[in-house]
């Protein structure tokens, strides 16, 4: 099930995402969103603006906890990003999801979902085995309709298509091609730089 589609552009990161919850031939449309944007929450000060987006596929359960049961890290002006994400980043979303009792072990080795992150004007991938990865290219999709929609990125890449409108084309393509994925859309995006 899903398309959820990341893009780069200005400094900002764009999400979106679909509504389908699939299994077997059954296809549910649901309201809750599989993108999401969180603020960045610093002790003892006001809520900034959001600075984190994240989109989910695997499960809607795993969803839930990022949205309401994660705490992103707080970032400075001075951080090393890659590192954060692939330790401090990693460690919360562990926790997390131990927490919440959704953490999942299979011959030893502890498993997630997929899910894309967007933060700081860069788009990273998280995949089942908490491997971060940020895409060259500067835009992403995880799900069942993920080639369908990096391939309708690809052939916009040198349009002058807004964001959104780029990230709706693409999930447009993957719900046109794939039985798993079905509008309506959501559409995030960080704030500016």
């Amino acid at each position: 099930m899903t398309a959820i589609v990341g893009l780069t552009h200005q400094g900002r990161v764009h999400l979106g995402g679909d509504a389908a919850a699939v299994a077997g031939y059954t296809l549910e449309i649901r309201r809750d969103p599989k993108v999401f944007t969180l603020p960045q929450r610093e002790s003892g000060k006001a809520e900034t603006p959001d600075v984190w987006a994240i989109g989910y596929t695997t499960s809607f359960r795993m969803g839930q906890i990022l949205q309401y049961g994660f705490t992103p890290p707080t970032l400075t002006d001075d951080v090393d990003l890659d590192r954060v994400m692939r330790t401090t980043f990693v460690d919360a979303l562990r926790s997390a999801f131990k927490t919440a009792g959704w953490a999942r072990v299979d011959s030893g080795v502890e498993e997630t979902g997929q899910f894309l992150v967007g933060v700081n004007g860069r788009l990273f991938t998280v995949d089942a085995d908490y491997q971060v990865g940020e895409p060259a290219d500067g835009y992403a999709a995880v799900g069942c309709g993920q080639g369908l929609a990096t391939g309708s990125m690809h052939t916009t890449r040198d349009l002058d298509w807004s964001p959104d409108d780029r990230v709706r084309a693409a999930l447009e393509a993957a719900a046109y091609h794939s039985a798993g994925v079905a509008p309506p859309f959501t559409l995030v995006a960080t704030r500016d730089e």
